[in-house]
């Protein structure tokens, strides 16, 4: 049965199970599956154990392909099984953050209209006391009843058809509550195609170390990985641990991995630590928040030219444009290009992407407005919320909500999300750009550059560092007198022993300013505070 799968209408394999069923019969002995240093499932077993769980899920449970099944743990090989055996059923898999409150779960399960849900044991309390009207059932991740599915008749991939809903990707919800980004089979063979071209060619000899959550980034970016027949390794704590993943990379041949950069910042100093190296690791994929450039130089240093740059949405799921190894090496080598590493990449295999004022006309180089794409990795929409869609990609065209402009070569800059511009006596002053000089400064470990409502500039800059013991307002406000324009200094300092972050490593800047307002409403001060100098017109 697994030797000649067909899918599709017309007999053409769309389902992305696919992805992994090619492997069976040629690969079937080679690993597929793995918790740390130990193989789990080889191609054959692992897809077998999906087609025998996918007809549990049906004839068990009374599922229909299209209905959404969620998924509520950490990063274990039983998450991995659970996505194959969805698809391969053709149902809809809702991964959702292992981090959310009770409340914030619910709401997502009930918006997606959630049948069924696989938990993770140390989530399963949480998980069960959550009223969900529609919900079945409630399965643990590797208790009885997901292990009797096992017993079911084994069956072929569902058909599929090329625009049906493969991964239900809820937003972080930043503004408001999240969305659900409808990712099609189809937007993900697209994105697989890409990452092959323009990211990585990783192969059947490789393995992907998925470090980061499964929810998200490292979950779409299994797909590529299985797509060429590499090992899917878990972390046997389930969790990102800087120095498993070193160990790791001296296990496994071939490494990839796909990291937040406040992540890779901590690899770096985990090998910087064992003094052992980078060992089989091969890309280090970064994205979904900003890479210094200082980070990144000290990242080339102790790991060499094993890194390469996605910029992607859950909207264009992890496609946008994209810098590869080769691209870091050439830029870094040559100090006419250097500043190329400041950028986000070129474009990525099949994407038009356009940066636009806000009437919709299209920018030239070196003039700054909104990022919009146009691509078959596009999502069609959002689950229910037809306003949103409209407004987001309603013309074919995903307005990002990123800030950026391209150069004449072709390489995109980003230089905010739209919400973060601060506008401070009438000038624009992009977070990114101060948060960039203040990383230059030795003593600056980590910044989140706001802006807060002021009665006489509308707003002003605030800059909120994590540095060295001792360090002083004067000190960095000379830095960035130094090196960049007067106006776009912050004019107030917060000292922190941390910033707040998400599950995947994003600082919260959201939160950050609601702590921030908080604080002066009641006359206290969150950190050490300094104020800038003067406060002069802008010019």
């Amino acid at each position: 049965m697994l030797d000649s799968p067909r899918s599709g209408e017309e007999g053409v394999p769309v389902n992305i199970a696919h992805l992994f069923a090619r492997h069976a019969a040629p690969r079937a002995q080679q690993p597929a599956l793995a918790c740390g240093t130990r193989v789990v499932c080889d191609w054959r077993s692992l897809c077998e154990r999906a087609a025998r769980r996918a007809g549990g899920l049906l004839a068990g449970y009374g599922l229909v392909p299209g209905d959404r099944i969620g998924l509520f743990a950490r990063n274990l090989p039983d998450y991995v099984e659970a996505l194959l055996a969805a698809w391969w059923a053709g149902l809809v898999p809702v991964p959702i953050n292992a981090r959310l409150h009770p409340d914030e779960l619910a709401w997502i399960m009930g918006h997606a209209g959630v049948r069924l849900l696989l938990v993770s044991d140390d989530l399963a309390a949480g998980a069960g006391a959550v009223a969900v009207p529609g919900l079945m059932d409630t399965l643990v991740l590797g208790g009885p009843a997901w292990e009797r599915l096992l017993a079911a008749e084994a069956i072929e991939p569902a058909p599929v058809p090329p625009g049906q809903v493969a991964w239900l990707f809820y937003t972080s919800g930043t503004t408001g509550r999240p969305k659900g980004a409808m990712i099609t089979h189809a937007n993900i063979h697209a994105m697989v195609a890409a990452y092959a071209y323009d990211v990585d060619r990783p192969s059947a000899a490789d393995a992907m170390v998925h470090a980061a959550p499964l929810s998200h980034g490292s979950g779409l970016y299994m797909l590529p990985m299985a797509a060429a027949g590499a090992v899917q390794v878990i972390p046997e704590s389930g969790r990102f641990d800087p120095e498993e993943v070193v160990e790791l990379w001296h296990h496994w041949r071939g490494v990839r991995l796909f990291a937040a950069p406040t992540m890779v910042r901590r690899l770096v100093r985990a090998v910087r630590a064992s003094g052992r190296g980078p060992g089989h690791l091969a890309t280090l994929v970064y994205g979904g928040a900003p890479m210094y450039r200082a980070d990144l130089e000290e990242a080339h240093e102790v790991l060499g030219f094993r890194l390469a740059q996605i910029y992607g949405q859950g909207e264009s799921p992890m496609t946008i444009t994209a810098m590869d190894r080769e691209m870091h090496r050439r830029c870094a080598g040559d100090p006419a290009l250097a500043h190329r590493l400041e950028s986000a990449g070129t474009p990525q295999l099949g994407c038009r992407v356009e940066v636009w004022d806000p009437e919709g006309r299209r920018l030239p180089p070196g003039e700054v407005g909104e990022i919009v794409v146009q691509a078959p990795t596009v999502v069609p929409g959002y689950w229910r919320d037809p306003a949103a869609s409209r407004r987001t990609m309603g013309d074919g065209w995903l307005r990002t909500g990123d800030l950026g402009c391209f150069d004449e070569d072709g390489f995109l800059y980003i230089k905010d999300r739209a919400k973060d511009l601060v506008i401070s006596g009438g000038a624009n002053i992009y977070p990114r750009e101060v948060e960039e000089v203040l990383l230059r400064h030795p003593a600056v470990r980590e910044v989140a550059v706001v802006g807060l409502p002021d009665r006489e500039w509308g707003e002003v800059v605030v800059a909120c560092v994590v540095a060295a013991p001792g360090t002083s307002a004067e000190e960095l406000e000379r830095h960035c007198l130094a090196h960049m324009a007067r106006y776009k200094r912050p004019r107030r300092w917060v000292f922190l022993p941390e910033l707040p972050k998400s599950a995947y490593g994003k600082i919260l800047k959201r939160e950050l300013r609601a702590q921030l307002v908080a604080s002066a409403e009641g006359g206290q001060q969150p950190g050490g505070e300094g104020t800038g100098g003067d406060q002069e017109p802008h010019r």
